[in-house]
């Protein structure tokens, strides 16, 4: 079962941790998901949830969707998911699901477009070394050369890599951790680069593989133990290598313990 949802990256900041540490981190506005439909395996063969996202006017939707959320007697979503479940007893048509998804998951999985680049040369977009930059080569120094073989085959293979269109692509990337949320604000904060530029949509689901990755959390406080202990190790070190204070009572003479 891997549940989702849908947000908005806002951009990119920076958290700060007890021991000093600085991790970049970007943030993410999500929105609440109204349940719309209850799959179940009697009818499709499969259990699954369809959950609606985002506000959208009545007059921007077709006529079939238009049916589709007067029949729902719900408001109408701009996007819809469709998302797996092991069992639907749990799901009933008409709730919401926020934050509380990702209440004990440390990692999370995050899909999004790319940035479109563009019509994009070979160097750019498969990292090409290009051609010398000597004499007798002229005008080809970031071509990519040849592309094709002999007579035989006599034909460029599908999936060659040249220039073309660049970017604007669907990534997903694994396990990125969540550093902090707010759910007040409906704001989470992700560690590291999610694709897309700001004020896109992207798709935050569970994770689909398990990694034994210590999060950052967790190495900050082992800084902070290590640190501790350490200051503690040097502190009696340096008490012994101080003179004890000296009495300033004036000594007795020899003679005089003698006389006695």
């Amino acid at each position: 079962m891997r549940l989702g949802l849908i947000g908005k990256k806002i951009g990119m900041t920076r958290e700060f941790f007890d021991s000093g540490t600085v991790v970049p981190v970007t943030v993410l506005h999500v929105e609440k998901g109204r349940i719309l439909d209850v799959i179940t395996e009697e009818n499709r063969g499969y259990n699954a949830i369809k959950v609606g996202f985002g506000k959208i006017k009545n007059s921007k939707l077709t006529k079939q969707m238009k049916g589709v959320f007067a029949k729902k007697n719900t408001e109408a979503k701009k996007y819809l998911k469709e998302f797996r479940v092991t069992s639907t007893s749990d799901f009933k048509e008409g709730s919401e699901i926020g934050m509380e998804v990702f209440k004990d998951q440390k990692f999370v999985d995050i899909s999004a477009r790319t940035i479109g680049k563009g019509f994009a040369g070979s160097m750019k977009r498969h990292n090409f070394s290009g051609l010398r930059a000597s004499h007798g080569v002229s005008v080809s120094h970031r071509a990519h050369g040849s592309t094709g073989q002999n007579q035989d085959p006599g034909k460029v293979f599908k999936g060659k890599k040249m220039a073309g269109h660049m970017g604007d692509r669907k990534r997903t990337i694994h396990n990125l951790e969540i550093i902090k949320s707010d759910p007040e604000n409906n704001l989470l904060f992700v560690k590291g680069s999610i694709p897309g530029s700001k004020n896109s949509v992207v798709l935050i689901q569970q994770t689909a593989k398990k990694t034994n990755k210590t999060t950052t959390l967790e190495k900050d406080k082992k800084a902070i133990v290590t640190s501790t202990k350490s200051l503690k190790k040097e502190s009696p070190s340096k008490d012994k290598g101080k003179e004890k204070p000296k009495d300033n009572k004036p000594e007795k003479s020899k003679e005089t313990t003698k006389k006695k």
